[in-house]
């Protein structure tokens, strides 16, 4: 049986006394038989809380050894969990909270008052449970109560991704597709039981959700989980705790390659395998500049939240690999068609990237008009991608089709941009478009267009954004134009922003 439960239970039986998740900053160790015991007193605290099986249940926290431990002990218990970005605003995350369906959420003291602020804007009752992220027991009910029976067909995780409307969308993940993407991914790197790795993705992310917690729960492996990213901390980490290898996006590339070579601290990286960049596209440059400077491989993979994070990768041998690719398809089937007839295309054919697998999503929630734009009845899934495949079946990405922005690895609906900018009193138009950067992969240029007579500089916009979407979703280019590039039906062209 492909569940969560499964496996939690296989590796509490197999090696109920191996580390699975590593907390740097308490030092505390959750081993998979630990695991066990506190899904199963999760599903009787759930029950305490009057919650049935696939009601579901929103986790607002920082990475933490609680956090890791409850995103699986809910799939375990029966219930699908809905994981809120920590950068989602306000009336996003109030969205998300109501179009979810969501019974309980469980977060920190630290963020219950952004929860609280957001229920408000939800008519139907939701508990909030606070507890201590660092905490290694926190509820005290009996772990004995009867479990309710869960299948590989139903529903594990509701993951909200943006979509080109400005309102995000939420994937349902069955068992079988998040079991899928940690199968996929610990077969294509040669994962077993004494690998272990670093998580700097935060478990709201697709990402940290299954390659560095669900895949060491399939492999018997183990994930260090420190509360976030540091720059200056990363090296140390992977050493101390010895980590086999490490799982990153272009960013925290672009980071590491800006610090000091751990060697010359007397720090010894030679464990580290390889290291797995995905979520966005790696620059060449970096890429050949991480290999250079820390002797660390680089496997480049693509993934989709939409997918279950794997998607593509390339090889585990180094001499197989393709700098500039995302790989082969693993796991899953995948093709390129021609957007307007359907048809397959051969070798270096750009089209429409489609993948088809286990992994794939059910469909978006509550939503069956884009369900069935982007699912065919036959499985295959429209990705959204322009790509083209070599000869050797390794995908070469060339654009999007969708206008979603990817800023380290965060997908960014330029329409929630438009939209707060043209709150602006001075704003007559306004459009945001994904421009290149070597830190993020992607960032974000916004045109502007002022009404007839108003006046107002850059400056005075940017400080409109910071209010209204806050740091990260603040364009980090603000141009004054007289008008926007519009195609026959009026709508913007946003690429012809960049010529």
């Amino acid at each position: 049986m492909r569940t969560v439960r499964h496996f939690v239970d296989l590796r509490a039986r197999a090696t109920p006394l191996a580390p699975y998740v590593i907390a740097p900053e308490t030092g505390a160790t959750l081993t998979f038989g630990q695991l066990q015991h506190d899904a199963r007193q999760l599903a009787a605290v759930l029950a305490h809380h009057r919650l049935r099986k696939g009601d579901n249940v929103a986790l607002m926290l920082h990475n933490s050894y609680q956090t890791a431990r409850l995103l699986i002990s809910v799939m375990y218990a029966g219930h699908m969990v809905v994981p809120l970005n920590l950068l989602a605003q306000n009336s996003q995350l109030a969205y998300v909270l109501d179009h979810s369906d969501t019974q309980l959420v469980i977060t920190s003291a630290e963020l219950a008052p952004r929860v609280h602020e957001a229920l408000q804007s939800v008519e139907r009752y939701v508990q909030v449970v606070v507890i201590d992220p660092d905490a290694t027991v926190v509820f005290d009910l009996p772990a004995d109560g009867e479990l309710a029976t869960v299948n590989d067909s139903d529903n594990a995780l509701l993951m909200y991704t943006s979509g080109t409307t400005g309102k995000p969308k939420g994937c349902v993940l069955s068992h079988r597709s998040v079991i899928a993407g940690g199968e996929f991914t610990s077969t294509a790197h040669r994962l077993g039981a004494d690998d272990r790795v670093l998580c700097a993705m935060p478990l709201y992310h697709i990402n940290g959700q299954i390659v560095t917690t669900v895949a060491p729960l399939v492999h018997g492996g183990s994930v260090v989980m420190p509360h976030r990213f540091s720059a200056s901390n990363y090296w140390p980490l992977a050493v101390d705790h010895q980590c086999t290898w490490i799982n990153v996006v272009p960013t925290i590339i672009a980071y590491l390659l800006n610090g000091d070579d751990p060697r010359a601290h007397g720090l010894d990286i030679s464990r580290i395998k390889f290291c797995r960049s995905a979520s966005a596209p790696l620059p060449p440059e970096q890429h050949r500049a991480f290999e250079a400077k820390f002797g660390i491989g680089v496997i480049e993979t693509f993934g989709m939240t939409e997918t279950n994070a794997p998607c593509f990768t390339n090889p585990y041998d180094p001499a197989r690999r393709k700098i500039g690719s995302p790989g082969q398809a693993y796991g899953n089937e995948a093709k390129a068609i021609d957007p307007h007839t359907g048809t397959d295309l051969p070798p270096n054919t750009p089209g429409e990237v489609m993948v088809r697998g286990d992994n794939v999503m059910k469909g978006y929630y509550k939503d069956p008009e884009n369900t069935a734009k982007t699912l065919e009845p036959d499985g295959w899934m429209h990705t959204g991608d322009v790509g083209y495949f070599d000869e050797d079946g390794f995908l070469f990405v060339t654009g999007r089709i969708k206008e979603l922005i990817i800023k380290g690895g965060e997908n960014i609906a330029p329409r929630e941009i438009d939209e707060a900018l043209l709150k602006h009193p001075a704003v007559l138009e306004a459009a945001a478009v994904g421009i290149p950067d070597d830190n993020y992969g992607q960032d974000i240029m916004a045109c502007v267009v002022l009404k007839p007579g108003a006046t107002c500089t850059t400056e005075d916009i940017r400080l409109f954004a910071l209010e209204e979407l806050g740091k990260y979703k603040t364009p980090k280019i603000i141009r004054l134009v007289d008008d926007l590039p519009k195609g026959p039906s009026g709508k913007t062209q946003r690429l012809k922003l960049l010529d």
